[in-house]
């Protein structure tokens, strides 16, 4: 089966995938979406391909890619089809989503994302950039994200046409007000009327999202086009798992995804900071510790006795009891076993290089706040203070066996400048490390990690704190 075709030309093997149940040409655009990667495919356009397959229409979906003009060339090919494979521990299920209506570069088609965003039909704006996308200055010609956007609603503005909503779905602490500042600011560049009028008129709702979703791999491509005989370019690998809470607050229509397992709330505070520190702050806990030992996956990683029962520990003994303890669709005790479970799934075997990304934005956003808090609370904090000593230690580049580490950091120089210093150098970066340099206990008990991880290797030193 190739994307390309038709369903209705689909060969009989390829009937073991579920296909499109509607009719894409009765798709009406209702979403403009930036940043379309794996998650994004995974997530949020299988949420709407579930709305498409209950006959609800007026909800099609633009993707807007940033600057790589490769996902475009792969989904032209294919009609913007793509398949997503949710792969768990004992089965795997294959389904095409047919729910994109266009795909768009913004790098190159600047004015046809214009075009979309002022039609009167499009109601929602949903992001997913990455934390980075939000800094000041931004990265990856991504400031143009939000001057396209707030360029779109000033038209709107002028011809009295309902604002559209912004939907961050980021993981960041606060991404909805995060979405409102680059816009306000953005707008501010073109008049302060404009960024007053914004900051008003249009409603920038928190979220949470959660689904593990690794990079596809050349590997998992020849999979699935042997097991479902399905010849995709660019198919998503991802879990059985998918959550996804959103503040109840629209400025224009909201789209009736509660009606496909979306949850909306009056305040999503709490899901995301039970969902932020104990699986992403976890993830680096995970990522660092496992890349030091030589892992490669996470599953791997989980396998490895003292890592697992670590991530078992420091979910349950440290980050678990600083969380709200009565927060609905969320028990603690049930979503710590869950998320090990998860970690642990070797059909999906989530590369740690990925978790391991982005430490300088990662680590301040999850796993930090629970030090923070452990230490305002007086309560134990070794196994956190360990997955410091970790990513200090990561940040070297070599692996305990002297083996190459590739590091991925916007900041890499600056922190690898200070590290060899020594740790407390690098831990007087208040703004990613708040007032840690301040705890004098703290700081020689990480030097003292990483002394041993250094002199005693990874294992032993984790045995000292368990």
């Amino acid at each position: 089966m190739a994307l390309r075709r038709t369903p209705s030309t689909l060969p009989a093997p390829a009937r073991r995938v579920d296909l499109p149940s509607y009719d894409r040409t009765a798709l009406t655009p209702a979403v403009v979406h930036f940043g379309v990667g794996g998650f994004h495919r995974a997530h949020q356009l299988s949420y709407f391909d579930e709305l498409a397959s209950l006959r609800v229409n007026d909800w099609g979906v633009v993707g807007v890619g940033i600057s790589s003009p490769r996902m475009g060339q792969v989904l032209s090919g294919q009609d913007n089809l793509f398949t997503v494979v949710q792969r768990g521990s004992t089965a795997s299920t294959a389904r095409v989503v047919g729910v994109m209506v266009e795909y768009l570069l913004l790098a190159e088609d600047r004015d046809a994302v214009l075009a979309r965003l002022i039609d009167p039909r499009i109601r929602l704006v949903t992001l997913t950039i990455t934390g980075d996308g939000y800094a000041a200055g931004g990265t990856s010609g991504r400031p143009s994200v939000f001057t396209v956007i707030a360029a779109a609603l000033d038209l709107r503005r002028q011809r009295g046409i309902t604002p559209f909503t912004v939907l961050s779905c980021d993981n960041l602490p606060d991404n909805g007000a995060a979405a409102r500042s680059a816009v306000v600011a953005a707008a501010e560049q073109r008049s302060t009327e404009l960024a007053a009028w914004i900051d008003r008129s249009v409603a920038f709702p928190d979220s949470m999202v959660d689904r593990i979703t690794p990079v596809t791999s050349p590997g998992d491509r020849r999979w699935i086009e042997q097991e479902f005989q399905v010849n995709d370019g660019w198919p998503v690998i991802t879990e059985p798992f998918s959550q996804w809470v959103i503040e109840d607050r629209f400025g224009n229509e909201r789209p009736p995804l509660d009606r496909v397992g979306v949850r909306y709330v009056d305040d999503v505070a709490p899901y995301k900071l039970i969902k932020t520190r104990m699986l992403n702050g976890a993830h680096c806990a995970l990522g660092y510790l496992g890349t030091l030992a030589g892992h490669r996956r996470t599953d791997e990683a989980m396998a490895d006795p003292v890592i697992g029962r670590y991530v078992a520990k420091l979910l349950a003994d440290e980050i678990a009891p600083l969380l709200p303890q009565d927060v609905p669709g969320m028990e603690l005790g049930e979503y710590r076993r869950t998320l090990i479970e998860r970690f642990g799934n070797p059909a999906v075997g989530d590369g740690l290089a990925r978790l391991c990304r982005r430490g300088s934005t990662k680590m301040p956003a999850y796993l930090l706040p629970s030090l923070h808090a452990a230490q305002a609370a007086g309560r134990p904090r070794d196994l956190l203070l360990l997955a410091v000593a970790a990513w200090l230690r990561y940040l070297h580049g070599v692996g305990l066996r002297n083996e190459t580490i590739e590091v991925e950091d916007a900041r890499l120089a600056e922190l690898r400048a200070l590290a060899a210093q020594g740790p407390a150098a690098v831990l007087t970066l208040t703004d990613v490390f708040a007032d840690l340099a301040h705890h004098d206990d703290d700081v020689r008990t990480i030097e003292t990690m990483i002394s041993s991880l250094d002199h005693r290797g990874l294992t032993p030193t984790m045995r000292t704190y368990l």
